[in-house]
């Protein structure tokens, strides 16, 4: 029956492919979206099982810029930022504003990520800065000219920029996600710098293979899963999560998409992804909508 319906769905795929074009990625996703469904991954996070929790919730105090969203697993909260009103946004789980902290010096403040106690990175997307902060509890401000930073200067293309982070803590990896025109995924080692008892070293690497298989039409955020060493890619404009396993290869998907996953509206701008421990999801999106994902119980 499955080999059946497999020569119906071809013909239909290539003609989706054809009048979607290049631009849309249609052909490739409904290419993964039959081999998902034809031999269903084993071994993943498994975003096609997850449900909306928490659905468009107002995160009240802000109106608009909200981008970016990482996990702090010490202090059990969130973390965004905001870019016309430069600010480092904490956030409870509920989505809740706990805290606001200034941004001096930051440019286009787009991302944010959590690398280890106390400690964040935040992009400045059209200068491609990488900027390590350090916040304690008591901090009223961060000023960049008092931190460690690192530019790249890799295709720079406007506000097209460096939009999301991930931080991979056991392999000491930081990926850096420019939205599009081209599209990639960086991978840094070597910043942050950890070990004043070591020379500074800075690697840059690419896999063009694992971009070249993201079916997606940009990026906007990033998640690295420290449970399975999988990598979460979000795209706004493709209203999608892909998960990406150790070789970069899609294995599930997450739409955000009316209809899907429970929601009973579309996501109208996701910008920021995060996971906790447990593995639930959390996503932001603009204006000032937060959002809570978990998997259905088997």
């Amino acid at each position: 029956m499955r080999r059946f319906l497999l020569f119906l769905v071809l013909p239909a795929l290539i003609v989706l492919g054809v009048l979607g074009g290049q631009e849309f990625r249609l052909f490739e996703r409904g290419w993964f979206n039959l081999k998902a469904w034809w031999q269903p991954a084993e071994q993943g996070i498994g975003l096609d099982r997850y449900r909306v929790a928490v659905e468009a919730l107002p995160v009240q105090g802000l109106d608009d810029d909200l981008s970016a969203l990482t996990y702090d697993p010490d202090r059990k909260t969130l973390f965004t930022v905001t870019n016309a009103r430069a600010e480092l946004i904490e956030l409870s789980l509920d989505g809740r504003i706990l805290r606001r902290v200034p941004l001096t010096g930051f440019g286009d403040p787009e991302a944010v990520e959590y690398v280890g106690p106390n400690s964040y990175v935040i992009t400045d997307e059209r200068e491609q800065r990488l900027i390590r902060v350090r916040l304690e509890d008591d901090t009223a401000f961060l000023d960049a000219g008092d931190a460690e930073q690192l530019t790249l200067g890799i295709g720079r293309n406007g506000n097209k920029g460096f939009e999301g982070l991930a931080y991979d803590s056991a392999g000491k990896r930081l990926f850096v996600a420019k939205e599009r025109d081209p599209m990639l995924i960086y991978e840094v080692r070597g910043f942050p710098h950890d070990n004043p008892g070591q020379p500074y070293a800075v690697h840059v690497l690419q896999d063009r293979k694992r971009d070249a298989r993201l079916f997606v039409r940009d990026l906007s955020s990033l998640q690295f899963d420290e449970r399975t060493g999988h990598l979460l890619a979000l795209s706004d404009e493709s209203r999608l999560v892909v998960e990406l396993d150790v070789e970069g290869k899609p294995l599930s998907t997450l739409s955000l998409r009316k209809g899907y996953q429970g929601l009973k509206a579309t996501v109208p701008q996701a910008e920021g992804i995060a996971m906790d421990e447990a593995g639930t999801l959390y996503l932001v999106s603009e204006p000032n909508l937060f959002y809570v994902f978990k998997r259905a119980l088997d």
